[in-house]
């Protein structure tokens, strides 16, 4: 029966697993209420601790491991949650690469790195993925620093050809001693269409020597497939890999072509056979994304472009599915988000799964401002033919949900895992007059820095970019956004805002998407970083604003109010304060949209917390107040790209510290720019010169560090900035 979650399985259970795992189980004879335990031996994957064992088992135990491997996967990702769909897919094809190769001499580089959790499980961190208490040993990518058999750290994409390119050229160069084997790159899952991994195709046909590409064919992306070469990709499916032309030959590369993709045994043949090869060749192997998952249940209501009827009595433990070949414009189901109901074939859901813990829970920010900004701007479509959202990578993550890509139409773009050429492309349709808003996640935008610098802000395009997942979080080291303001608000002629409130950020973004001949419209590109956990929190629970309650003063619209400061108390007055820009900023339109706003006036301590970090400004102004009878000015500066100097030199009277607070990078970052003001624009009178304090996160990759901690570890709590400012006094 399927729960009222509507994920597939009871959760009265006491392990729960979906339906599809159930009926693995039942027909493979492994008990359907337990997964394997590591050291349980009667279990085959509990006594796998390294890829010789996998070497070791007979060959009809191959595909018995595959099945424990499968349950394993679907227990784990009601528990633990990850990116479950892509290593269902790639069980016996993991299982075949280590029974073939012998890694680590053989360098297997998994690209995106996504598809590594059955590689991990043979390299001896099943344990990992068996016991719960053991499921934060390991990150979601591979790691060199958690096993041999990992070759880098990755978590972006498109690269594994160019990186086993390296590993290949340096093995020839120094011959046997290098003590590298065979170089294999794993790469498919989406990551084919990344321009990078072209280039490494580009380079591995005129290199030569050893080099295996097994490409993982699934007919899926994050989200659906986009792009011309999915057309032959599909022909050569159909074919059996005959058809032509193939765009792997093009490259002057070998190609075999196996369609059993989720047969363990046809597999082993395959890498056999290109086993120490003297010359690159592509494997493309065509696999069953989500296979294992429920297929029959979750579909019933769906209407595909198959009807045939789904039978689970399959040898491989792989269900049928009728999940593929969609005729809809998405090329995938009709799944609403990324984490909800993952099955097999072409299902966006089956990307990522949040465990059962997080179901129906709110929206996080990234969703939660995602659809608040495709709400703004879907009713402006009609009447402007030239807005055009664009999405590189993972749109249902960012709210942009499968039922307002459909009703967008030719209003959205889907442009593959393709930062660099969304930025370019978005550039070429603010050239001809149109309104393209660019939307994906801050790390991952770090792959468009060129393009950021050169066909965006030297050409002062204007492009509006929807930053996601800016500032710190507990993610992994290759997904961290706490860089963001560092490489944007640095950009010449880019504008970075950000915002603090929901009210905040629609308004950005109808400044920055305006029509271009209007007066107070922007002269380039404008950056909006999301508001992230801290700001939604704070919309949810009033009380974590203790200064405003969220009721902040509208933003000023005038720009001809001068600085006044108030005699009485030493401080300044919000309702007058009005800032100066830039040079480049100077008309009066613009001036409003990067003037800072402050919330409270007070004196001694000015406290200004930029974006997420703007919550903990508040807080510690509220501290002071209660508990040293200090009245704070508490200024939101609402963009990173310029300092306000009026607002800055307000300061100087009856304000002997100045505190910045931002939840990124501090060296290079926003903060510093404000010690450097008061620096480089020293007065004699050093009564005015306010000591300043920057408070942000040090210059370090941080690994799935719990986001508490992150601000523990970086001073950002109200003890400890409270604390730093006392001290001084």
């Amino acid at each position: 029966m399927r729960s009222a979650s509507g994920n597939g399985f009871d959760s009265s259970d006491s392990f729960a697993v979906s339906g599809a795992a159930e009926r693995t189980a039942r027909l493979h004879d492994i008990p359907p209420s337990i997964t394997p335990s590591h050291g349980d031996d009667s279990h085959l994957l509990s006594r796998i601790a390294s890829p010789a064992d996998v070497k070791a088992l007979a060959p009809n135990e191959l595909a018995e491991l595959c099945r424990e491997i499968r349950t394993t996967l679907l227990a784990y990702g009601h528990q633990h949650g990850g990116h479950i769909g892509s290593n269902l897919g790639m069980v016996e094809a993991t299982v075949a690469l280590h029974r073939v190769f012998d890694s680590p001499r053989d360098r297997i580089v998994f690209d995106v790195s996504h598809q590594s959790y059955v590689h991990k499980m043979l390299t001896g961190r099943a344990a990992a993925y068996l016991d719960p208490d053991r499921f934060s040993e390991v990150t979601g990518f591979t790691n060199p620093d958690e096993s041999k058999h990992d070759q880098f750290v990755l978590g972006h994409t498109g690269t594994s050809i160019s990186l086993a390119c390296g590993l290949a050229k340096t093995r020839d160069m120094e011959g046997p001693n290098s003590g590298i084997g065979n170089v294999i790159a794993v790469i498919g899952d989406g990551s084919l269409s990344s321009g990078v991994a072209f280039e490494g195709l580009n380079n591995a046909a005129e290199q030569g020597g050893n080099l295996i590409i097994v490409f993982n064919d699934n007919e899926m992306s994050i989200a659906g497939d986009f792009g011309g070469m999915y057309g032959p990709l599909a022909r050569l499916r159909a074919s059996g890999g005959t058809a032509q032309p193939n765009l792997f030959n093009a490259f002057g590369l070998d190609y075999r072509y196996v369609e059993a993709g989720n047969d363990v045994s046809a597999l082993v043949a395959a890498f056999e056979e290109v086993r120490d090869i003297d010359h690159p060749v592509v494997v493309h192997i065509h696999t069953l994304k989500g296979a294992g998952y429920d297929g029959e249940e979750t579909h019933a209501d769906r209407q595909t472009a198959s009807a045939s009827p789904v039978s689970f009595d399959s040898p491989t433990g792989v269900h049928p599915t009728d999940n593929v070949n969609h005729s809809e414009p998405w090329h995938s189901d009709h799944c609403n988000l990324s984490d909800h109901e993952p099955h097999e074939g072409q299902c966006e859901a089956s990307h990522w799964q949040n465990p059962d813990a997080a179901i129906g829970k709110p929206d996080d920010p990234r969703k939660h401002y995602g659809k608040m900004a495709m709400a703004a701007l879907e009713p402006r479509f009609a009447a402007e033919p030239g807005l055009v959202v664009i999405s590189p990578a993972t749109p249902g993550s960012n709210g942009i949900t499968h039922e307002f890509r459909e009703r967008a139409g030719a209003h959205y773009v889907d442009t593959g895992i393709t930062e660099s050429h969304a930025v370019a492309y978005a550039a070429g349709i603010a050239r001809a007059g149109g309104t393209p808003v660019v939307a994906t996640t801050a790390s991952f935008f770090q792959r468009a820095y060129d393009q950021f610098f050169q066909e965006m802000s030297l050409n002062r395009s204007r492009v509006t970019v929807l930053d996601f997942l800016g500032g710190l979080s507990g993610s992994d080291n290759t997904h961290s956004g706490a860089y963001d303001v560092t490489m944007f608000s640095n950009i010449p002629g880019a504008t970075m805002l950000v915002p603090t409130s929901a009210r905040d950020y629609l308004a950005d973004l109808a400044w920055a998407t305006g029509p271009a001949g209007s007066a107070d419209a922007p002269a380039g590109p404008v950056v909006i970083r999301v508001p992230g956990e801290a700001i939604l929190t704070a919309e949810r629970d009033a009380t974590l604003l203790p200064v405003t309650g969220g009721q902040i003063a509208d933003r000023p619209q005038s720009t001809s109010l001068p600085v006044s400061v108030s005699s009485a108390s030493g401080g300044i007055s919000a309702a007058t304060v009005r800032g100066t820009v830039s040079v480049t900023a100077q008309r009066a339109g613009v001036r409003h949209m990067l003037d800072w706003r402050v919330n409270q006036t007070g004196s001694h301590v000015a406290i200004i917390g930029l974006g997420n970090a703007y919550p903990l400004a508040e807080q510690t102004a509220a501290a002071l107040s209660a508990d040293y009878g200090i009245t704070a000015t508490v200024i939101d500066p609402r963009q990173c790209t310029s300092l306000d100097s009026d607002v800055l030199e307000s300061l100087r009277d009856g304000h002997q510290q100045v505190i910045t607070l931002e939840d990124g990078q501090l060296e290079g970052g926003w903060g510093e720019k404000v010690t450097a003001y008061y620096a480089n624009h020293h007065v004699s009178d050093g009564s005015r010169n306010p000591h300043v304090l920057n408070f942000g996160a040090a210059k370090e990759f941080t690994d799935r560090v719990p986001l508490g901690e992150l601000n523990e570890r970086y001073g950002l709590t109200v003890e400890q900035v409270t604390e730093a400012i006392t001290r001084c006094f």
